[in-house]
Formats: structure tokens, sequence, C-alpha cells
């Protein structure tokens, strides 16, 4: 979410989705139909409830081994992860999803008093359009840098619903706790000091985005968010209740769906923690697909190094079996480049990547 440097950059006519689907039209606008090859399949859905990691934060808090592997399992193998009994507030869940889905209610012109500026990150519309003939995602984006203040641009921060600021700044506090707490079970995992990662990151970047993705009357033609991997440190995904299901993780060659599970959150390792254990827990690719009834509505949490923070791969990771793979860089070089490019899978992260 590092501020991009604000250009002349043309993305031409971008529709948005909540229009065209009050419009009740079935015609689908040619920049949102991707090639065949993009395209979600429908025919053969799997859902994984029963298999993606179900970890339960309570027993890692008492020291459960038996939990902890399976974290460890779930990071190595998966790099996505549900949890359980993680300390947000189930009120304050339902409040964050009641003041976003008022926010994309609101009429048109009132969202567009907080426009995006292409080549940025921070609020309404679509980000990552770089081009007039770029496909769009089936989706309408609100975000907001959180933390630090410098990241903050205060006059994109909405005054209606009226409790919208301080909703996200609590449940933005709450995240953040259990961050910090993630990232010590993670550093248990790999035989490092609990703290190791709080104390390297600095004061951490947060970020909140809220996606909103009317249903389509031809899901099976667009997708709701391109594959990407994300370059955060960890994502913290809460799916709206009641949302169809649309998160797909691409595992072994195939897009997975994930079916939500009530009070559950979602967690991704991101590029950053890949680079940090030079490979050994690896960002996912990951995307949205859309439904032909129902809406969807997901709250992202992104917990990233301070832009100062200087990243390359730790020295417990790197041996002669396992070179270095990555370079030293700075984070908010990164985070610069991430923006400023359209999501394609993994490809951002060739950034940090050695060439041999």
């Amino acid at each position: 979410m590092a501020p991009a440097p604000i250009s002349a950059i043309k993305v031409g006519h971008i529709d948005d989705v909540q229009e065209l689907r009050n419009g009740k039209s079935s015609h689908i606008p040619a920049r949102f139909i991707r090639d065949t090859t993009e395209r979600p399949a429908f025919d053969k859905p799997i859902f994984c409830s029963d298999t993606i990691p179900l970890i339960d934060l309570s027993k890692l808090a008492k020291g459960s081994s038996v939990e902890l592997h399976k974290l460890m399992k779930a990071c190595q193998e998966w790099g996505f992860f549900q949890i359980v009994n993680h300390g947000i507030d189930v009120e304050l869940g339902e409040r964050i999803e009641r003041v976003a889905m008022e926010f994309f209610m609101l009429p048109l012109e009132e969202k567009q008093k907080y426009p995006m500026i292409p080549g940025t990150v921070q609020g309404y519309g679509q980000a990552f359009i770089f081009s007039e003939d770029q496909k769009l995602d089936w989706c309408n984006m609100f975000a907001l840098g959180v933390i630090p203040d410098c990241i903050r641009s205060p006059k994109l921060w909405p005054s209606k619903p009226s409790d919208f600021s301080e909703t996200v700044e609590t449940y933005s506090t709450q995240v953040r706790e259990l961050c910090k707490n993630l990232l010590k079970h993670i550093a248990t995992t790999l035989a490092l000091k609990e703290n190791v990662f709080e104390e390297m990151f600095g004061v951490a970047v947060q970020a909140v985005r809220m996606n909103y993705y009317p249903a389509c009357p031809r899901p099976d033609l667009v997708l709701g968010l391109s594959p990407h991997s994300d370059g955060s440190a960890l994502t913290v995904l809460q799916q709206g209740k009641g949302s169809s299901v649309g998160l797909q993780i691409l595992k072994d060659g195939k897009w997975i769906s994930v079916q939500p599970i009530p009070n559950a959150l979602v967690i991704n390792i991101g590029d950053t923690i890949e680079v940090l254990t030079n490979g050994r827990y690896k960002s996912v690719e990951h995307r949205a697909v859309t439904h032909k009834e129902k809406d969807r509505l997901s709250i992202v949490t992104f917990y990233a190094p301070s832009y100062d923070i200087e990243l390359g791969p730790m020295q417990e990771f790197v041996d002669e079996k396992n070179p270095c793979k990555y370079r030293t860089y700075n984070h908010g070089e990164y985070s610069k480049h991430y923006v400023t490019n359209k999501l394609q899978g993994k490809k951002r992260l060739e950034f940090a990547k050695i060439v041999n």
C-alpha cells in the first residue's frame, strides 16, 4: 500500500460494476471478458473446507505442540489457512461488514468523492489499472492506509456511514494484535525467537481494503480479482457473512475454492515472508471469482514491515543446499514496485529474485 507517484496514466473508461448490475443487463462489457485461458471453470468446483488447514489460535496460545505442527504444515504446504478463536470480537466483525456494505450501497456520486487515483491504491474504484486496454475485475474496491500516519489520506476517509471511521479504527487495532501474535507463532515454527519479526519490522505498515463483488450474469467470463500473490508479510481476510464462495487459491496447478467457515478468518503468507525464509514458506497465488445470483463482500487487512526496512533472506535459511534466492532490498521500493504494476500472478516477486 505504499503511495505511488501520480502520473498521467491513461486507464480508459472503467464501468462501475454495481451500476452494471443495477442496470440488470446481461451484457458484459468487453473489458471485463477474460481470455479463454483465464476464465474460471465452474463445471467441477472444488470446495476445500475439509482440506485447507484450520488452526485454533486458542490452542496455540496454550502451547499446543499439535496445533503448532499444524501451523507449520499449513505455512509450508499451503501458504493459506483459516483460524478460529482468533480474538476478534464477533460483534465487531459484524460491524465492519455492516459499515462496508453501507458504504458500497451509497449512491455512486457519493462514493466518487473518494476516488482511487490511477497509480495509487487508496480510495474507491479499481486498483492496478495502467492501460486503456487492460482487462478489468468484476469488483469495486475501497482501500485505506491505516498505520503509520504518513500513509493515511484523511480526505479519503468517508463521512458516511457516520460510524465508519471509528469501526475501521477499532477493527484494525484488534487485527494488528492478531498479526503480531500469528507472527510469533510462525517464528516458533521456524525455530526462531518469537519476537524476531516484530523487532525486524519496526512500525509495521497496515492497510485495509474492502472488496465488493456484485452478482454477475456471466461469472464464467469474468474474474472478481485477478490472480496475484500479496506483497505483505501476512494478509487477514474476513469473508462477509452469507456471501458467495469466491476465494480460490492455486495449489498443485489447480484452482481450489475456499469454503468460508462461520467466524473464521483466512490468513495467507505474503511475499515478505517468502523472501525472509528464503522460500521455505511461500506466498501463494490466489484470485476471486463471481457468482450469478449472490453478491460477495470481503474485508482484507495487509500487514507488512516499515517502508524503511532492508529485507533479504535471513541467514538461518541460507546454506549450501539452499543458496540465497533473493537479494536484499528496501521494502518501500518493493511496495512502490508492487502497486505500480498490474496483478499478474507472482510476477512482481521477480523484483527480489536473484537471477543466476
